[in-house]
């Protein structure tokens, strides 16, 4: 199964990339960040089209998570994190699909550091730890995927030297990324490929793609129960140079038959 992470930056002003994409890669399961669309504007019918079942979470002008299915219909579990510091904000929505329990998730950006928004990542990531922690417990097969905004670590960002005072490399935050691999998960990208600088981002601005100057914010984690599968993992980097492209790339793993 190939499940895959991808931020849109807004799915109908997208539309073409995303479903170019689709078509080219072939994911199976998709996780979608930053809709940016409420519900009733998500573009179900060309979805359905290119062949995939969906279910989404959308909010106007912000946010918004999705999931799409090419191997069945997605059967959600849950919308929206237990205790979300602010429900308001459509960042997490959970299904079953082909046998896996899948958490498609867009963790707050948190800048300015500090303010109010730095304080509101923190504490959207405690609600994360807290419910990640439940979802190891069950024992099942279960993936948490999409946009964290952070950096794990130095081989993650460009010029790590000049990322000390944003949110996306605060302390803090890397520390809440860590805690939560210690509860069992696997960061897969980094499983199968532990020494490589890999990039998932590049700013519109600075030619910053064209340079190279990116950033690992797209994580793909596996449970203890998921994580002997992985076969393979990548970033379709070139997706980002298309046209009118998201400032992401899809991210994407390998797994093998449960």
């Amino acid at each position: 199964m190939k499940l895959a992470t991808y931020n849109v930056n807004g799915i109908n002003g997208r539309l073409p990339v995303l479903l170019r994409w689709l078509a080219e890669a072939r994911p199976d399961v998709v996780a979608l960040q930053e809709l940016k669309a409420p519900d009733e504007k998500f573009p179900a019918a060309a979805i359905r089209e290119a062949g995939y079942e969906a279910i989404w979470h959308g909010q106007k002008s912000w946010n918004g998570v999705a999931l799409l299915s090419r191997v069945g219909a997605p059967v959600e579990t849950r919308r929206g994190l237990p205790g979300d510091p602010d429900p308001s904000q459509s960042r997490y929505i959970e299904a079953a699909v082909a046998g896996v329990l899948v958490g498609a998730l867009y963790l707050p950006n948190g800048n300015p550091r500090p303010g109010p928004k730095f304080d509101h990542k923190l504490a959207w990531f405690d609600t994360l730890i807290a419910h990640g922690a439940t979802l190891i417990e069950s024992g099942l097969p279960a993936a948490l995927i999409g946009d964290f905004n952070v950096m794990p670590t130095e081989r993650d960002v460009y010029k790590p030297e000049r990322w000390t005072k944003d949110a996306l490399f605060a302390p803090e935050v890397r520390e809440r990324y860590a805690a939560l691999l210690a509860q069992g998960w696997t960061d897969a990208m980094r499983a199968r490929h532990p020494d490589a600088m890999i990039y998932t981002f590049w700013d519109y601005f600075r030619n910053a793609y064209e340079r190279d100057a990116g950033l690992r914010i797209d994580h793909l984690l596996l449970s203890p129960a998921l994580a002997g599968r992985l076969r393979g993992a990548g970033v379709n980097r070139e997706v980002r140079g298309w046209d009118k492209s998201s400032d992401h790339a899809p991210t994407w793993i390998e797994l093998a038959d449960g």
